[in-house]
């Protein structure tokens, strides 16, 4: 368990240091302060877990500044101390939002149990807060397929790695499933219960970048109407997943490196210093050695990240694995035809996994029935299947102009009726018009070539 970060606040000096040393052997991280103007500037520049606030102190009271810390956002569960307790002061300190409000003098241990369950409450809010923000950012999770040896040995460096709490490098090329494997390695950890928060680095610009790594204040730039967690508040406790980060300016590789040194960051727009505890993932399909020799990366935060290197290989070196994948993103009740699947294994699909995925998607979209045919693929896999190698183009066999010729020698066999020309050609009507838009078939296309 992390430790507490503790605010305490009175004037009698003494009472305050008993507290202090009290909670500090109990494993706390303690702040002192001896006024209300002291505990708003140190409430600004950190993040408490608790304060404890004595009700009666020199200039601000306890309760004025229980309704500062709420008016300004201050997150932190406040218990209140008071010597002359009154009905009406405790409703209104428990109207405020106080956890716990406790007549002095009272036993130490009573407050130190209070501390721990304010503590607790302040746990449920953030993991609440967390689990807003990542449904607001879910998306679909995918299993990871493969009996070749090259998934065989990716499988074991997660289940080797998965229960550190190091940083970890997934490297391999565009496609490959690098964010599945975050996944795993997150579902393997003992984090797996809190929040697993994704970024992509080349999908943000830099200012956008760096707000919603390490969020903003209100007011920190045009646009931000209001406070905003970043991504490592959101994954507190859990981890965080920067894919492409080799595309991360550097401006913001020294405030990453910070972050992951100590657990210290800041909001754009703000001094206010928090603490995270988050295990960072990062993938790449750079070579970030070259770019650390080339001076676009910084070579600390790569030792920092790099920890543990975890390399995916491409689907051209995943013998065997092709059909097992074709299977999951086909789904239940779905067949696909021989020579179709012969395409697919032919093909050398450098858009890897991804691409064979989208693939996929598609034929199902063009197919009749629940049955894949080559005439469904993508034209660039598609001609693998007509005895040709991967990327050969031609122009007398091309697949593509072998079929558009046999649906207009059909249609004119057919006098132009449609739905004779599809029955002829074993699909439905539906087939028959997105092919005609396919291949761009005209009405003039149907002409017998001596009539024209």
């Amino acid at each position: 368990m992390q430790p507490i970060d503790l605010l305490l606040v009175d004037d009698d000096s003494d009472f305050r240091g008993l507290l202090a040393r009290n909670f500090t052997r109990r494993g706390c991280r303690i702040a002192e302060a001896s006024n209300g103007e002291e505990a708003l500037e140190l409430a600004g520049r950190r993040d408490f877990d608790v304060a404890i606030l004595d009700m009666v102190l020199p200039g601000i009271s306890g309760l004025e500044l229980l309704e500062r810390f709420r008016a300004g956002h201050i997150e932190c569960e406040v218990i209140l101390l008071t010597g002359r307790a009154t009905v009406e002061t405790a409703v209104q300190a428990m109207k405020l939002g106080a956890f716990d409000f406790l007549t002095k003098p009272f036993p130490l241990k009573e407050l130190e149990v209070q501390v721990e369950k304010a503590c607790e409450q302040r746990q449920l809010r953030k993991e609440n807060l967390q689990l807003r923000a990542l449904l607001k950012r879910s998306e679909p999770r995918s299993e990871m397929v493969g009996q070749s040896a090259a998934m065989h040995e990716v499988f074991r460096l997660i289940e080797r790695a998965g229960p550190s709490d190091k940083a970890i490098l997934i490297q391999g090329e565009s496609g490959t499933g690098k964010e599945l494997v975050a996944r795993a390695l997150h579902v393997n950890s003992p984090r797996r219960e809190c929040p697993l928060v994704v970024v992509n680095c080349a999908a943000l610009p830099e200012a956008l970048l760096e707000s919603e790594l390490f969020g903003h204040e209100k007011g920190a730039f045009t646009g931000a109407i209001s406070a905003k967690p970043g991504l490592f508040e959101v994954a507190d406790g859990g981890t965080l997943f920067i894919d492409e980060i080799g595309e991360m300016p550097g401006s913001l590789q020294a405030k990453l490196l910070r972050v992951l040194e100590d657990g210290s960051m800041r909001r754009v727009g703000s001094i206010k210093e928090r603490r995270v505890n988050v295990r960072l993932l990062a993938a790449t399909n750079r070579n970030l050695g070259e770019e650390v020799r080339q001076g676009r990366f910084r070579e600390d935060l790569y030792y920092r990240i790099n920890v543990m290197s975890l390399e995916l290989p491409p689907i051209r070196k995943r013998t065997g694995d092709i059909p097992l994948l074709v299977a999951h993103f086909l789904g239940p009740h779905w067949e696909i035809e021989e020579v179709a699947m012969e395409a697919i294994e032919k093909y050398d699909w450098p858009g890897n996994v991804r691409q064979l995925s989208n693939a996929i998607e598609r034929a199902k979209i063009m197919a009749d029935g629940h049955t894949v045919r080559l005439i469904d693929l993508p034209h660039e896999v598609s001609q693998c299947g007509a005895g040709q190698p991967p990327g050969r183009m031609v122009d007398t066999d091309d697949l593509s102009a072998i079929q558009r010729a046999k649906i207009i020698d059909v249609l004119r066999r057919e006098a132009g009726n449609k739905a004779r020309a599809a029955r002829a050609l074993g699909i439905d009507r539906r087939k028959l018009y997105r092919l005609l838009e396919k291949y761009e078939i005209q009405p003039a296309d149907l002409a017998h070539p001596m009539s024209r």
